[in-house]
């Protein structure tokens, strides 16, 4: 006969004189990837290979606390790196459409950012100045006083010369004009008098004008030619007076720079542009303001690390498309929305460059383009600041092309194990660009060794978090939860979020109980307050029971009925829930109806089991011979849908009791799966299963030697609470472990089950005989029925053949 379990069996209790101390603030911090050493040794492969496409993927359940460990892991690592160098971007004077970056060392940004706006600054107050000085103005008047002179001195040639052959140069309003001249006077010759020369004379004053004519026009197309003379030589004026106020600034800082070949490249830009623009600072109505000009010498410093020590490590919360390679912001100018190389301001990705990005892997994919945008930025090796429609070609406006800035960056992600699965099965280049899992456990080992480990885990949860300290009761009692939160007694939950709840609940309780520091009751009180605040479901769906509206008898025999024990999960919390299993038996060609599946409200997995269950029936009571059976299973007032196979055990012991009509004791619930064989197999819940079955028993008053029936692998998962194990201790709730479905048949029915001889054949008082017997029963009304039908299919042929 099986043995019911002690109560030492299902709870592993941690011993207090295990650890050497009073209360945790005497431990030292310890590091919380602790116990997760192939997740440390991933996360030290990955940040220390800079090859491309090794970029880094942590998996690990919700609540593990992977921004925690992930931070604090790449904070410590990236001190010893050397920190990344600023970005800026610049004015492109050849191209203002495509600003140009600027990469210098870290804090130079800033120092040159100061520098050329005072160099700005002093050049607005210094052009101005030259221009409006007496020098300036002396040296323009001269030059154009001498072309004025040079203008004059040409006409005046051809006047003289006009003059020499008895011709007058007139000025008149439209122009220049040749006329005779009235002997050696200055007095033009009248028409009359020009009438009454000689023939010979006109022509030759005729023929001298013509002469004339050619060399004036000749002088006068030289006109524009010594006005661009003029031009050339004032714009030269300018360039050399703007010299001597923008010369020495610009050296003084083109030396300090000699080093830097973008910010020399910059400065003689600047200096190019004040001389090509120097009419902006003396025309007030020159096309470019000067303004304009100076603000194109400006820098944008993009990203300014120089106060980073070591490699950035940046966390984006938010990863879409912009917030990780930027944005270009515009302004509204008269209506009309304006940018420059001003405006381009800085993503995660610039950010994070030499360093460490962390991104939220849920986070990323449920942002529009972000994922896509992430892996071309990988693929490519850089970052192109472009809004989501100018990368997907859905707009054409004029638009900033910045410079796409070299890129040298880890990036880390973050996610559940199933998101990693389904990204390397449907993305082809996800496992080229993250070649490296970081996989933290779920658990870690409980022994003696790791107690005290653990116990330094808890102490720097609670020292973080600025908590009151446990004391040896309040450890053992944190890492009695930790066992039952991984429902094992040989491991501890990896869950930090989950601990630091609890200790955040429980130093509540203490300080309201005026404790200093955290007890074993604190930490008992914040585990029942924890379940009260989300147990009204639980206490809905038992008092259903208790009232007779979900029918669960726990006491007295019924055939072919059963308890199964079922788990509804709701968010973060679970509880168990007996169930009615029953069964029916009748002739018929082997089928066993699955009510569940027909209806469909089964899941594939409780599908499966009852094929399995089928097919051990058939092995052990029909080996030679067809299973002439009908059975029918159903979860009794089960509306929802079933999954799972841990009710396989009570379905077999239904069906054995609806075939051989024996009753099965109502006072005993049964959880497990089984194989073709009847062994026993392991299921989860089964702390949750019990208590549930427990709390139904205790609401009943019916608490009086009921059990429950659980796989024998299914006992190291056992923590359950202290009303059941004081229950145990006092005989008035048992548990039995069970390894073949025929010890759950034994303690259900009371029966002896037979042992089967060489033939196959159970003795016939035996319950396993008594199943045979009524097989063979089945069998021989089907063939009985099945005869019949043959007669009867024969006589109706022969009256066919005698009609026709």
């Amino acid at each position: 006969m099986v043995e019911p379990l002690t109560s030492a069996q299902v709870y592993q209790a941690c011993p207090e004189e295990a650890f050497a101390f009073e209360v945790t603030s005497e431990l030292e911090s310890l590091d919380l990837l602790a116990g997760h050493e192939r997740a440390r040794e991933a996360l030290a492969f990955g940040t220390a290979i800079r090859s491309d496409g090794f970029n880094l993927f942590v998996l690990g359940q919700p609540g593990h606390g992977k921004h925690n460990l992930v931070g604090r892991y790449l904070t410590e690592r990236s001190s010893q790196d050397a920190s990344p160098p600023d970005w800026c971007y610049l004015y492109n004077f050849e191209d203002p459409s495509v600003p140009l970056y600027l990469q210098l060392p870290a804090g130079l940004g800033r120092q040159l950012r100061r520098d050329i706006e005072s160099l700005v600054e002093e050049l607005r107050g210094a052009i101005p100045a030259v221009f409006e000085s007496d020098e300036y103005q002396n040296r323009l008047q001269e030059l154009k006083q001498a072309m004025g002179e040079r203008q004059r001195d040409a006409v005046e040639a051809v006047r003289r010369e006009a003059r020499e052959q008895g011709v007058l140069l007139l000025s008149t309003p439209n122009g220049f004009t040749f006329a005779p001249a009235d002997g050696d006077s200055d007095k033009m010759l009248s028409p009359k008098e020009y009438e009454k020369l000689p023939e010979e004379e006109r022509e030759r004053i005729e023929h001298t004008v013509e002469i004339l004519q050619r060399k004036l026009t000749q002088a006068i197309r030289r006109m524009p030619k010594l006005a661009k003379e003029l031009r050339d030589q004032v714009q030269q004026l300018n360039e050399e007076v703007l010299q001597t106020a923008i010369g020495a600034p610009l050296s003084e800082l083109e030396e300090r720079y000699q080093h830097e070949e973008g910010v020399i490249a910059h400065l003689t830009a600047i200096r190019e542009a004040i001389l090509q623009h120097a009419d902006s600072f003396i025309n007030e109505e020159a096309e470019i303001p000067p303004e304009a000009i100076f603000s194109r010498c400006y820098l944008n410093l993009l990203v300014d690390n120089a106060d980073t020590e070591g490699a950035p490590v940046i966390y984006q919360d938010l990863p879409g498309h912009q917030h990780l390679v930027g944005r270009i912001e515009h302004h509204v100018h008269n209506g009309t929305l304006l940018t420059d190389f001003s405006l381009i301001r800085a993503g995660a990705l610039h950010r994070a460059n030499g360093g460490y990005l962390v991104l939220d892997i849920r986070g990323l994919l449920t942002q529009p383009g972000a994922w896509e945008t992430l892996k071309r930025v990988l693929r490519a090796g850089e970052i192109r600041t472009e809004s989501l429609e100018q990368a997907y070609g859905l707009i054409s406006t004029v638009s900033l092309e910045p410079q796409p800035i070299p890129l040298d960056i880890k990036v880390v992600l973050l996610g559940e194990r199933l998101l990693y699965y389904l990204l390397c099965e449907h993305d082809p280049e996800f496992l080229e660009l993250f070649k490296v899992q970081v996989d933290l456990e779920d658990e870690l080992e409980r022994s003696d060794e790791s107690l005290a480990l653990y116990a330094r885990m808890i102490a720097t949860l609670a020292r973080e978090a600025a908590l009151a300290p446990l004391d040896r009761s309040g450890v053992a009692a944190t890492i009695e939860r930790a066992s039952r939160l991984a429902d094992d007694q040989k491991r501890l939950t990896a869950r930090h979020r989950d601990l630091h709840d609890l200790l955040m609940e429980a130093d509540h309780w203490a300080s309201v109980a005026g404790s200093s520091v955290i007890r074993r009751e604190d930490i008992e009180k914040a585990v029942a307050q924890q379940l009260w605040r989300a147990g009204r479901i639980r206490e809905r769906s038992h008092e259903q029971i208790t009232r007779g509206s979900v029918m669960i008898a726990t006491q007295g025999r019924v055939v072919g009925q059963v308890n199964g024990l079922s788990v509804l999960a709701l968010g973060d919390f679970a509880f168990g829930q007996p169930t009615r299993i029953t069964a029916t038996a009748r002739p018929g060609s082997g089928q066993v109806v699955d009510i569940e599946r027909e209806a469909r409200l089964g899941g594939r997995i409780h599908s499966k089991a009852v094929m399995i269950l089928s097919r051990y029936l058939a092995g052990r009571y029909a080996a030679e011979s067809p299973l002439s059976l009908s059975a029918s299973l159903a979860f009794e007032q089960s509306y929802g849908g079933i999954e799972g196979d841990s009710a396989s055990v009570a379905e077999v012991c239904a069906l054995v009791s609806a075939i051989a009509r024996v009753g099965l004791d109502q006072a005993f619930a049964v959880t497990g799966s089984i194989d073709q064989h009847g062994e026993v197999q392991a299921v989860g819940g089964v702390n949750e299963k019990i208590e549930g079955f427990f709390d139904v028993c205790v609401a009943r008053g019916e608490l009086e030697g009921q059990a429950v029936i659980l796989p024998a692998t299914n006992v190291e998962h056992l923590m359950l609470k202290r009303e059941v194990r004081e229950a145990m201790e006092g005989g008035r709730f048992r548990i039995f472990a069970v390894r073949h479905v025929d010890e759950a048949l034994t303690l259900l029915t009371g029966e002896t089950l037979g042992e089967a001889d060489e033939a196959g054949s159970f003795p016939a008082e035996s319950l396993n005989g008594r199943v045979q017997a009524r097989l063979a029963r089945f069998q021989e009304v089907v063939k009985a029925a099945s005869g019949n039908g043959d007669e009867q299919a024969a006589e109706g042929g022969e009256e066919g053949g005698d009609d026709a």
